[in-house]
C-alpha cells in the first residue's frame, strides 16, 4: 500500500503540491488526472525520490520514502519501477538488448542469460517477436511496451506510468492500456497511471484521483466521476467541455 500524508511541494513561489492526502491499495489500476501543471507527475515523482517534499510523508510498504537517503531508495525503486513519458530505448541497441541491459547492471546476469530473461520479459507485453529490432524500426506503441518490459526486469510490486499514452495514435494507446491492465490482473502489479486519456481512464482504471490547483478534488471509481453532476470543475474536466468554471 502507498500513502501520501499532506504532501506539500513549491517551486520559488508557485505551490505545486498544497497537502495532499492518497491512499493507493496493493494491485489496483489506479489514475492520477488534471489539466497540465496540476502537479501529477511531481507527484508521483516523490515516491521514488525524484523529488523531496517541502512537508508531509510518503509511505510504501512501511518505509518513509521521504526520509530516505540515496543509498537506501536503491531497495525503494526495485519494488517501485517507473516508465517515463518517452521510451527513452538506446538505439545502438536491439529491443533485447535494451531489456536485458539492467538484468546484467542491477542482477548480476551474464550476457547470455540477461539475454534470455529479457526476451522473456517481452514476451509478458506481447513484443517477443520484436526481439532483434532495432528502436528505430519500431513505431511509438512498440517502443512504450518495450520500456514497460525493461521496467518490469526488476520485478516490481508497483509501475509508475507518466502519461504512458501521449503522443500514440488510437489503436497504439489501447494496446498499451490493455497492457496495463493485464500487468494488474495477471501479475498483481499495482499501476499508478498519470493521464489526461479519457478514454484510458473509463476503461482500465480501477480508481481515479483528481488533482486541481494542488489539492485532491475527487477520488473515486469512474463511475463515480461520470455520475458527478454536483461539482462543476469535475463535470467539465470528465467531458472536455471548453466552456465552465476550470481555471487552466
Amino acid at each position: 500500500m502507498i500513502e501520501f500524508k499532506e504532501i506539500r511541494k513549491a517551486f520559488g513561489p508557485k505551490v505545486v503540491l498544497d497537502g495532499v492526502d492518497l491512499t493507493i491499495r496493493d494491485g489496483e489500476v489506479f489514475f492520477i488526472i488534471g489539466s497540465s501543471g496540476a502537479g501529477k507527475s511531481v507527484l508521483i515523482k516523490h515516491l521514488i525520490g525524484l523529488l523531496k517534499p517541502d512537508s508531509g510523508e510518503i509511505w510504501l510498504d512501511g518505509d518513509d520514502v521521504s526520509k530516505l537517503d540515496e543509498a537506501q531508495l536503491y531497495r525503494i525503486r526495485k519494488v517501485c519501477a517507473m516508465v517515463f513519458q518517452h521510451a527513452t530505448l538506446f538505439d545502438s541497441m536491439t529491443c533485447a538488448e535494451n531489456v536485458a541491459l539492467p538484468l546484467r547492471k542491477h542482477r548480476g546476469l551474464s550476457p547470455k542469460d540477461a539475454l534470455h530473461e529479457a526476451k522473456r520479459r517481452l514476451e509478458q507485453v506481447h513484443m517477443a517477436e520484436f526481439s532483434e529490432r532495432f528502436p528505430a524500426e519500431l513505431g511509438d506503441g512498440m517502443r512504450k511496451r518495450v520500456a514497460i518490459a525493461r521496467a518490469l526486469t526488476v520485478d516490481p510490486r508497483y509501475v509508475l506510468f507518466d502519461e504512458p499514452t501521449t503522443s500514440l495514435d488510437p489503436v497504439s494507446a489501447r494496446r498499451v492500456d490493455k497492457l496495463i491492465r493485464e500487468l494488474s490482473d495477471k501479475l498483481g502489479v499495482t499501476s499508478i497511471v498519470v493521464s489526461h486519456d479519457l478514454t484510458s481512464i473509463f476503461s482500465i482504471a480501477d480508481r481515479v484521483a483528481f488533482l486541481y490547483k494542488g489539492r485532491l478534488r475527487k477520488v473515486g471509481t469512474p463511475k463515480e466521476f461520470l455520475d458527478d453532476q454536483e461539482d462543476r470543475i469535475v463535470h467539465q474536466f470528465i467531458r472536455g467541455a471548453a466552456d465552465g468554471p476550470m481555471e487552466v
